[in-house]
């Protein structure tokens, strides 16, 4: 099996056949662009998680409630997605994208900023937080990855996982996804980052897993083309509830 059709399996048997993998992001190169993209999802079960909407400000995603009024709890929904500085580009399932972008201003790592989170405090679920931070400032490009889980044996602690592979080669990226599958309590990402197909254009590649989601689960969708020797990502999105 080669890395492209392995990269098809897991999309087929992750994304596609899978009603509920959660949040996700993807990190990858376009096989039509001299670029890189970056995938993020979110997808919900509940009002609530289902109450959001991606809007993008320059080069930043952030969630926004669909309808303030029935937002609950803003604590675990509203966030920054993605966040850039010079040569840096950042994506997260939380607001854990403000902390790593605030620790490299300060001259820290992406290890040093995941170091003071936890897991998501949402019990039974005990939400992982999946980051991401595609570096191009000098030389090839650096990629990072991290899943922050909760502890199978005491969940009230962290295990926390590091990866910093190779780079894909253009048509390929590496992906985390939330859960596994659906469930009660969902269950967690387990393994390395899967590879997955980033195959075409910034906007291919975003319709391509839009329409592989589960289309009762999906809420939004945001892929940014970054030029391969770096500079200001642009951003698009698709939106289930909203139009921004």
């Amino acid at each position: 099996m080669t890395a492209f059709d392995a990269a098809e399996h897991n999309f087929e048997r992750h994304i596609r056949q899978n009603s509920y993998p959660g949040r996700g992001l993807v990190v990858g190169r376009s096989s039509t662009d001299d670029a890189w993209l970056i995938v993020y999802w979110i997808m919900g079960r509940s009002a609530h998680s289902r109450n959001r909407c991606f809007v993008i400000e320059g080069s930043t995603l952030r969630t926004e409630p669909v309808d303030p009024s029935l937002v609950v709890d803003p604590a675990l929904i509203i966030y920054e997605a993605m966040l850039e500085l010079p040569g840096i580009y950042l994506v997260s399932n939380g607001d854990q994208t403000r902390t790593l972008y605030e620790t490299l201003c300060a001259g820290g790592g992406f290890d040093d900023a995941l170091a003071t989170r936890e897991r998501e405090p949402d019990p039974p679920n005990y939400t992982p937080r999946i980051s991401a931070m595609l570096d191009l400032r000098a030389g090839p490009a650096l990629l990072a990855l991290s899943i922050l889980k909760a502890n199978p044996a005491d969940p009230e602690l962290t295990d926390r996982f590091t990866y910093r592979p190779a780079p894909p080669p253009p048509g390929l990226g590496l992906g985390l996804t939330t859960y596994v599958g659906d469930g009660n309590p969902l269950p967690s990402f387990e393994g390395d980052p899967l590879l997955l197909p980033c195959q075409g254009s910034a906007q291919a590649v975003l319709d391509r897993y839009w329409d592989a989601l589960d289309k009762d689960n999906r809420v939004s969708l945001a892929v940014k083309r970054i030029p391969a020797g770096g500079g200001p990502g642009e951003i698009r999105v698709v939106n289930r509830f909203g139009n921004r």
